[in-house]
């Protein structure tokens, strides 16, 4: 639905929803468009710094409460989710977000590389949806404001690195195929129930994640390159408006789905 005097809309009007990874980039552009348009925001990030510059960044223009917690936990996830629930009386949308990148030559990963990628990427969208969807099934069981089936869903984000072979993020790869395989399943597991289950899989995002990746001197860059593209990066905007989209009524036919937004890199 569109506001005619200024061209918003209020797709999220009457909705809450939580966004993990929050306090930066995609998950903070994510929260600014999803309160813009009328939004319940709850923001969950480990820095409580990031959580207060997205608070200020909402402002006046919609509502946020700001959660500090670990997605990487099974107790951390569910805390994130009960806070959120509490704050904004319900849950209709979870936004999976949070995510971490360590790069490098695959021999020399550490243990702890791996349990962190794991953890936050694959485990923290699995640990907060397995706590969101009592919560989203029982919101699905109230009437919508207009008497219609609430829209009740979860977006993940999975990477054009899920879908393909990338040099030198074999962990981070591994686990954004974790997330579009999870993605699927999920969504077959409640496919005769109101929920939906979708991602969108990105390709580069100018977000501080990426900004502070090196890499190093001995690179073959013959490697990188086909997964670099041909166009620009994404601004973290971009990116939002797709998710967005995927999570609105708009979308309702959408389940199963695995969106790319990565500027072609994955198209051939």
């Amino acid at each position: 639905m569109a506001d005619a005097s200024t061209g918003a809309t209020s797709r999220y009007a009457g909705r809450v929803v939580l966004v993990t990874g929050g306090g930066s980039g995609l998950g903070r552009a994510i929260a600014l468009g999803a309160a813009a348009e009328g939004a319940t925001v709850v923001a969950a990030d480990l820095s409580e710094a990031g959580l207060a510059e997205t608070a200020q960044a909402v402002g006046s223009t919609g509502q946020v409460h700001t959660v500090v917690g670990d997605v990487s936990t099974r107790d951390g996830a569910r805390s994130i989710v009960t806070a959120a629930a509490d704050a904004g009386g319900g849950l209709d949308v979870v936004f999976n977000v949070a995510g971490v990148l360590r790069t490098g030559p695959f021999p020399e990963l550490t243990e702890a590389d791996v349990a962190l990628v794991l953890g936050v990427n694959l485990g923290g969208t699995m640990w907060i949806a397995q706590a969101a969807i009592p919560h989203l099934l029982a919101r699905a069981a109230e009437p919508g404001p207009d008497g219609a089936q609430r829209d009740v869903n979860i977006c993940n984000i999975a990477s054009n690195a899920g879908l393909m072979g990338t040099a030198y993020t074999t962990i981070y790869a591994a686990s954004k195929a974790g997330v579009v395989s999870f993605t699927r399943s999920l969504a077959m597991e409640y496919i005769k129930t109101p929920l939906r289950v979708n991602a969108v899989a990105p390709g580069g995002i100018e977000t501080p994640m990426t900004q502070a990746v090196t890499f190093a001197d001995d690179t073959d860059f013959d490697l990188v390159r086909p997964y670099m593209g041909f166009r620009k990066m994404s601004r973290p905007e971009e990116i939002a408006a797709v998710v967005l989209f995927v999570a609105s009524g708009e979308a309702s036919a959408m389940t199963g789905s695995i969106v790319s937004a990565d500027t072609g890199i994955t198209a051939g």
